[in-house]
């Protein structure tokens, strides 16, 4: 049986915090979140193994080294943003100097890599621009360019999906109807890159492209679970597929 490849899933995860007042009294609780639980649960039994580092260890154990990344086959961040890559504990804290890991995921990919980023508020530029992935190595090979400014789209009464390039690899085997979407990002298509699907009225990028050469790289700006992607993806046939198409596309080499 050939070994399976390795996916680094970076983020997918959030704490929240809530106060509670009952007349006289009051408290406050904290939960955790996990988005990413049914992308990994699609990918059990599959020719990949996905590790998932969520945001809140990704701040500290994310690799610092293109050594370190060497061993995955690609790389997908999802709804973290920059910041957690930039700034480590260290020089957060204790005033170190410590890599720029933006720039080290960068050499992963121009050294053959792959990398996926998918939507969500801290995706792209993201809720307040915070996400801030505009003018970094990272944005500089992507399929799509970010806004300078806050670049979500809210569309609760749902968008469409239209498959632009029916002929990609990404798209085989997908049903024809996809079900609408919550809410994406929006982007600006790259010059070489390929629009596969497009959201909304305007026709926004949702599924975009780039292979260049020995590195590929490719975006679904919507997100990967709630609250931007309903239940309706879970029960979709496709979903599976679209993720399986979207791994084995990044990982394949002309």
């Amino acid at each position: 049986m050939p070994e399976k490849k390795k996916i680094l899933l970076v983020g997918e995860s959030w704490i929240s915090s809530a106060s509670h007042a009952k007349g006289f009294d009051q408290f406050f609780t904290t939960t955790a979140h996990n988005g990413a639980v049914n992308f990994l649960k699609a990918m059990r039994d599959t020719p990949y193994e996905v590790i998932h580092m969520p945001s809140e260890v990704a701040q500290s154990q994310f690799p610092a080294t293109v050594e370190e990344l060497g061993g995955y086959a690609a790389i997908i961040l999802s709804d973290i943003g920059a910041n957690t890559l930039l700034i480590h504990p260290d020089t957060w804290l204790h005033s170190k100097v410590f890599p720029n890991r933006l720039k080290v995921v960068a050499e992963y990919v121009k050294n053959g890599g792959a990398i996926m980023m998918v939507g969500g508020y801290l995706s792209f530029q993201g809720v307040n621009g915070q996400a801030r992935y505009r003018n970094t190595p990272i944005e500089k090979l992507l399929p799509v360019s970010c806004l300078p400014y806050d670049d979500r789209q809210e569309t609760p009464e749902g968008s469409v999906v239209s498959v632009v390039e029916a002929g990609h690899p990404v798209i085989a085997g997908l049903p024809a109807a996809w079900p609408p979407l919550l809410g994406y990002n929006e982007v600006v298509l790259h010059p070489d890159a390929t629009l596969v699907a497009t959201v909304g009225e305007d026709n926004h990028p949702l599924i975009a492209a780039r292979d260049m050469g020995n590195a590929r790289s490719l975006v679904w700006t919507s997100d990967m679970s709630a609250h931007w992607m309903p239940d309706d993806y879970l029960a979709w046939p496709g979903y599976k597929t679209l993720w399986l198409n979207c791994l084995d596309w990044l990982t394949t080499r002309s």
